[in-house]
Order: structure tokens, then C-alpha cells, then sequence
């Protein structure tokens, strides 16, 4: 089983080694460490030279677009260089907490895109509140980009539109709540060979752990949840979107 979107680098997992432990217990055996600044991008790295089931990414997320963007791209663009990574970003679009910086925030985004079609990488898209701005970005490289929707809660509509510009739909905690809907049609109808699953771990937490600390080893409930929604085994989602993440991270 594959985590498809971590944050273990993060302060809160000062107990690492026992999350690694029990990731490896609870059969998961890569985990996609994902980067969204500077700071965390060598974070990701580092972690991943100590620990081998890391396999890190680099990016800027959304929120720390400003009128500086072009310094924080050429980091970025020499971080790429210099790194083994496996994918570009999460980057994406948020407009959740305002749109005061939604023009960097669209010249971030699309810079990072074309990042990833130069380097053949795929690319992670963050995206809250903001979903026509980010397919109308999207289908301008249709046909050019590979990647994933992560931790996606639109409509299964919206979903079906994302796979043909050629991307994955990963499935994060959210879809174990009893409210999600959306993330339950869209978990029990995309084709399969196009899902992932994620923790997106400190947040999301998925059911029974709902408001705690997430954790990649939690993984498990969400890909419980999908093969009780597709009618499956757990071990068939396993096989499929571990088959799935490493076609599309190349691990």
C-alpha cells in the first residue's frame, strides 16, 4: 500500500521512527513525501536520504504566492536540479482564504506545470474553492501533463473532466466521513484504474481518528472505505492503486 501524499517531516510527528514502524506493519511500504516551500522541500529530501520508504517531491503551494513568486520559482527551479525528486509540487490553487494574491497564485501555478513537463515529472494540484480556474489552467497543457487531483472532494462530474486532461484522482480521510458524498460517489464510480489514496497526514484524519493527528499508516481506513464502496477486497484496492501510484510517480 502506498500513502500517495504525506507530510511527515511535519513538527507534530516527533515519534517518526514509530509512525515508520507502523506504516511497515500495516503493509505500507512507500510513502510520497510531499514538499510545498522551500523549507519543506529540503525537508522531504532529507527525510528521504535517512529513511527508504520516503520518495520526495518539491513544490510551492498556493498559499505562499506573493509578489516574490519569482524568487521562490528560481529556488525551486535549482532545487529541481540539483535533487532526485518524484513529482512537482502540491501546488495548485486556493482561493479559501481570499483572493488577494490570485494572480501570483495562477503564474505560480502554471510556472510549476511546466516545470514538470520539462522534467517529465508528474505534477500534484492542490486545489479548494477554486475549481474552474484550475481546469481552465489545466486544459491548457491537456494532453502535456500527467499528475494528480489530491485529496479531491468535488463532484464526480468535475472528476470525469480531470481524468481526460489525463490525471489521477487521490482519495484522502475525508472520504470516510459520513457527510462526504461527493468524495463517496466520485470513490465508488471513477474508473479504478485512475484512483489513489492519500493521508495528506498531520490533517484530514480519517474515521475512527476524525480531529486527531492523521498519520500515513491510517491510510488503511481510506482504502477500507473504497472497497467497501466498490464492493472489492482491500487487498484488490491495494494491488490497484499501489499499481497505479507507481505508474504515475515511476517508483
Amino acid at each position: 500500500m502506498i500513502d500517495t501524499h504525506s507530510h511527515l517531516f511535519n513538527s507534530q510527528f516527533n515519534d517518526i521512527e514509530e509512525c515508520i514502524a507502523r506504516c511497515k506493519d500495516n503493509n505500507i511500504n512507500k510513502i510520497v513525501l510531499v514538499g510545498f516551500d522551500n523549507e519543506t522541500n529540503k525537508l522531504a529530501q532529507e527525510y528521504s536520504k535517512k529513511y527508504s520508504i520516503f520518495y520526495p517531491t518539491a513544490g510551492i503551494h498556493p498559499s505562499e504566492a506573493n509578489e516574490n513568486y519569482e524568487k521562490d520559482l528560481n529556488d525551486l527551479y535549482s532545487f529541481v536540479k540539483e535533487n532526485k525528486i518524484y513529482a512537482i509540487g502540491e501546488c495548485g490553487l486556493d482561493y479559501h482564504y481570499g483572493k488577494d494574491n490570485i494572480e501570483y497564485q495562477k503564474l505560480l501555478f502554471k510556472a510549476q506545470i511546466e516545470l514538470a513537463i520539462k522534467m517529465d515529472l508528474p505534477v500534484i494540484i492542490h486545489m479548494r474553492d477554486a475549481t474552474l480556474d484550475t481546469y481552465n489552467i489545466l486544459k491548457e497543457y491537456s494532453g502535456k501533463l500527467r499528475g494528480v487531483m489530491h485529496c479531491y472532494s468535488g463532484s464526480y462530474e468535475m472528476a470525469m473532466e480531470f481524468i481526460k486532461l489525463g490525471l489521477y484522482i487521490s482519495l484522502g480521510g475525508p472520504v470516510t466521513f459520513k457527510n462526504s458524498k461527493d468524495s463517496k460517489i466520485v470513490a465508488k464510480q471513477i474508473p479504478i484504474d485512475k484512483l489513489l489514496i492519500e493521508t495528506d497526514c498531520p490533517y484530514l484524519a480519517p474515521t475512527p481518528y476524525r480531529g486527531s493527528r492523521n498519520e500515513s499508516s491510517y491510510v488503511k481506513y481510506v482504502a477500507s472505505e473504497i472497497a467497501l464502496l466498490r464492493e472489492m477486497t482491500l487487498d484488490e484496492i491495494d494491488e490497484i492503486t499501489t499499481r497505479n501510484s507507481e505508474k504515475l510517480f515511476r517508483i
